[in-house]
């Protein structure tokens, strides 16, 4: 089968190019995607994201694990990661963050021309269709659609009050003009209309509305093994569906788009690569790319929680299920309640100290209780806070386990391997600590999970014992002009003809704040970028 562009990944960026590179009927689409169409309930319902993190078992979730981590007791930690059309947009927490205009310029100078923040901010607001209308920093009319949460419960306001009583001032928009505060999170979900309440993952924003587009092609529970090369020029993709093979032909280019772990893994099964990782897996190199599979870069997160005495939040109990089924009730009726919660409703971004030029740690309050990913259950009501460190120094990487595409890829984020991130996440611990024991949180503040002693060395231990990702990875196709740059500023794998990567693992420097926003920004510019479209 021959195509113009053939898209290796459904995930956040593949939606967004298969949707805008098809609005051109002159051409032909192919989109691949290893998992499902990403129209389930599961998907769908904002609180059933609670049913497919935890991986157990394994529904919309590639389920990752990663390499031991010596900065984290040698403890092996595990990365849920979106496997259906939507990518992780499809089980993440909705949250609608963009950054920091300065993440952008930073990228910029480490080498990413025409990435700035002036260059970035216009497609950031061409997929945003905000609720609350246009203005100078949002857009009311794209296909994202965002909007405030419905119907917040009310522990999440007395956690943003807790925070103001500790120097964090409230902050309705974390995409204004300032991100310090704290506040509600905007969610990524649908408004109104016959969709009323449900999550606007990318596939529903971009790709579920073009499917029937005869120019485009998607192909759902295939397996993305390699990309075909003939003198130096990507020809087609290789997918497998079962035992059978095919291979796509390309007539324009290969786009692949699998994520910060998936685009590595593909890129080295096709020969393309640290020439060493590649012989030591029997591949033979065709491209030497040293930086394919470096720059991994993560937020470290770790979470506080606490039983509740009061009933008015999410719990596991016998009464705290039944409330569920009521909330999942009315959503289905209305598409609001506490079932189009994103759970984790409340947050702030607030600096480790005064010398800090702009904020360096996040907080997510979560309406329950979060323990290893929800691998650890708990049958109380309870609630949470988790805080990560916005601009990690740590790296890590993304190698081959196995020449086998069907195997996961090595996953070593090297959480800690920076002696400058430790103090930094325990500024952020004691923070937290004090904003949780507050008087706003007292009617509900139970039992905390985890006490300690509250010292430096305990608090060191218990990040060391507990601490893991809250799901951001980027960087390990970094686009740059240096020798260890994986893509040019266009995107185009240094070294290939007609072969780009266009995803979260382009990004040179972690982002400060949740990645999905930016993941599909970068998406929008690349299809202009792809189309030819001055920028």
């Amino acid at each position: 089968m021959e195509f113009d562009y053939v898209i290796a990944g459904g995930g956040s960026a593949g939606c967004v190019l298969a949707a805008r590179l098809s609005e051109d009927p002159g051409v032909s689409v192919c989109l691949v995607e290893a998992g499902g169409t990403g129209r389930d309930f599961l998907i769908r319902a904002p609180a059933m994201v609670a049913s497919m993190v935890s991986g157990r078992p394994r529904i919309n979730n590639w389920a990752f694990r990663t390499v031991p981590q010596a900065g984290l007791n040698g403890r092996r930690g595990y990365h849920p990661r979106g496997k259906a059309l939507g990518g992780s947009s499809a089980i993440n927490a909705m949250l609608y963050v963009r950054g920091q205009p300065a993440d952008y310029d930073g990228w910029a100078d480490l080498g990413a021309d025409g990435w700035d923040w002036a260059s970035c901010l216009p497609y950031f607001l061409r997929a945003e269709g905000n609720a609350r209308g246009a203005s100078g920093l949002h857009h009311a009319d794209g296909p994202l659609k965002v909007r405030d949460q419905s119907r917040p419960f009310e522990i999440s306001r007395a956690f943003i009050d807790a925070c103001e009583a500790q120097q964090i001032p409230n902050n309705p928009d974390f995409n204004g003009h300032r991100q310090d505060g704290a506040g509600f999170y905007q969610v990524t979900q649908f408004q109104d209309g016959p969709h009323k309440g449900e999550r606007c993952s990318a596939a529903a924003a971009y790709l579920h509305p073009a499917m029937n587009r005869p120019n485009l092609t998607v192909m759902t529970k295939r397996l993305a093994e390699r990309v075909e090369l003939s003198d130096g020029r990507a020809t087609g993709l290789t997918i497998r569906q079962g035992g059978r093979r095919q291979t796509l032909t390309a007539r324009r280019e290969v786009i692949v788009a699998a994520g910060a772990f998936g685009s590595p893994q593909i890129l080295m099964l096709s020969g393309i690569g640290p020439a060493d990782e590649l012989r030591a897996q029997g591949i033979a190199p065709q491209v030497e790319l040293p930086g394919v599979g470096q720059n991994l870069q993560d937020h470290l997160d770790y979470i506080l929680s606490y039983t509740s005495k009061r009933p008015d939040v999410v719990g596991l109990g016998p009464a705290g299920l039944l409330r569920l089924v009521r909330a999942g009730l009315e959503w289905r009726k209305t598409g609001e309640g506490h079932f189009a919660s994103p759970m984790a409703e409340g947050g702030a971004f607030f600096r480790s100290n005064p010398d800090v030029d702009r904020p360096d740690l996040q907080l997510h309050f979560v309406v329950g209780i979060v323990d290893d990913h929800l691998r650890k259950l708990h049958f109380k009501d309870g609630f949470s806070c988790h805080v990560c460190a916005l601009r990690p120094n740590s790296r890590g990487s993304v190698g081959l386990q196995s020449a086998h595409p069907a195997q996961p890829p090595r996953i070593d984020p090297g959480f800690l391997s920076d002696p400058r991130d430790l103090p930094v996440l325990i500024a952020g611990a004691r923070a937290m600590q004090a904003v949780m024991e507050g008087p706003e949180l007292a009617p509900w503040r139970g039992r905390q999970l985890y006490p300690h002693d509250g010292s430096d060395a305990a608090l060191e231990a218990d990040i060391r014992s507990r601490a893991d990702t809250i799901y951001h990875p980027v960087g390990t196709c970094r686009m740059g002009r240096d020798d260890m740059a994986v893509t040019d500023p266009l995107l185009n794998v240094h070294g290939v003809t007609g072969l780009r990567v266009v995803d979260a693992s382009v990004m040179p420097r972690l982002i400060s704040g949740n990645t999905n926003a930016p993941t599909i920004m970068i998406a929008e510019r690349a299809a202009d970028l792809i189309k030819g479209v001055s920028t």
